[in-house]
């Protein structure tokens, strides 16, 4: 038995907050902030969802929206 069991769904999601203000790049008001996994490592980015403009992004936890207790200290 699997503490994690795989999922039986055959897409995962995001859930994707909306964010008042105008892209600074195309101007429309689409603005979505939501977690990223680049090679860098997981940031939270605000972007547009018409031109896909990063607004901005600040450097989340090392492992996404799992929380270690050493990050606690």
């Amino acid at each position: 038995m699997s503490t994690y069991p795989r999922s039986d769904q055959p897409q995962l999601f995001v859930t994707k907050e909306d964010v008042p203000g105008v892209c600074p790049c195309c101007g429309r008001q689409n603005l979505k902030r939501y977690p990223v996994l680049t090679e860098g490592g997981w940031w939270m980015t605000t972007k547009c969802q018409n031109c896909l403009f990063s607004v901005q992004r600040e450097r989340w936890s090392s492992l996404g929206s799992i929380a270690l207790l050493t990050d606690l200290l």
